[in-house]
């Protein structure tokens, strides 16, 4: 482990030990994860599906939402949810490079597989232009945006969207291009549309406010606030600031050396529990929300 990981593994310590004691008073009923990830996968996981929707279902989870970067986890939601009598499972498609890219007939056939358990379609989050430019790699990247206009069969992507009534999350798309993308989104009839951990792609508050005005709901993740406790001051802010009808918190777990996806948001509601954020607050986020955009209320 390099220096960075053990940094990155005291801080997530640190931060724990006052909410151990906190933890156990967390009730998770009724609660939904909408970012969890498993293996199989190309990068090291903790658990794999079949034990992920088992530990949620076993802590009093609602639902779950599997995410991959690299394939699809429709069909391995279905699966997994035939394990699972009281959780929904769900799962969607990134439009990475190993699916294709912007890819309307990947977006398709997800949307089509028996089950009906894919839900979410995300704008490339690894291969995002934004994601690979502020790395400063040279590796290549699937733009979603070209001399200001959407890229080809994006707006086709929107339509497929709308017609079986999917969540738009946005991926690792800069907060312009998010800005940019809502109104063509919805001239389409996207109805439902998730700006993937906002903090993650560094929008400032006058572009969270602008998201917030358009009608997404912005996602915010356990992971970065474990890694970086910081993060927490401005999640708090813009809970307190926009009203917790604009966001939905997710674990973001499941990395190979972190916590199950429950204890992630046992600890995320016991940290927000701690700054004041209200029980009512909470469950828009954790209950409420998630449940609208997975259509299960």
């Amino acid at each position: 482990m390099n220096r960075t990981s053990w940094i990155v593994l005291l801080s997530g310590i640190l931060f724990s030990l006052p909410l151990l004691g906190q933890n156990e008073d967390v009730d998770l009923t009724g609660v939904i994860d909408m970012h969890v990830h498993a293996g199989p996968d190309s990068r090291p996981r903790a658990m794999n599906d079949w034990e992920a929707v088992q530990m949620a279902e076993a802590a009093g989870l609602r639902g779950v939402l599997l995410k991959n970067h690299f394939t699809m986890t429709a069909d391995r939601a279905a699966l997994a949810a035939q394990l699972v009598p009281n959780l929904h499972v769900f799962g969607g498609i990134a439009l990475n490079r190993a699916v294709g890219g912007i890819n309307p007939e990947a977006v398709r056939q997800m949307a089509a597989f028996s089950g009906g358990r894919g839900k979410v379609v995300w704008l490339p989050t690894f291969d995002s232009q934004f994601f690979v430019t502020r790395a400063g790699t040279s590796d290549p990247f699937e733009p979603v945006m070209e001399n200001g206009k959407p890229v080809d069969g994006l707006v086709d992507v929107f339509a497929i969207i709308a017609e079986n009534d999917l969540v738009l999350a946005m991926g690792h798309s800069s907060p312009e291009e998010v800005l940019a993308l809502i109104p063509v989104a919805r001239a389409q009839g996207v109805e439902s549309i998730l700006i993937t951990h906002v903090f993650g792609q560094d929008a400032s508050r006058e572009q969270i406010r602008q998201m917030a005005a358009a009608g997404a709901i912005m996602e915010l993740d356990w992971l970065a606030a474990y890694s970086d406790p910081t993060v927490m001051d401005d999640y708090v802010e813009v809970i307190q600031l926009l009203g917790a009808d604009s966001f939905i918190i997710s674990s973001d777990f499941g990395q190979e050396g972190n916590p199950d996806h429950a204890t992630g948001m046992r600890s995320f509601i016991a940290a927000l529990r701690s700054r004041e954020i209200s029980q009512a607050q909470i469950d828009t986020m954790a209950k409420s929300n998630p449940a609208k955009l997975l259509g299960l209320d």
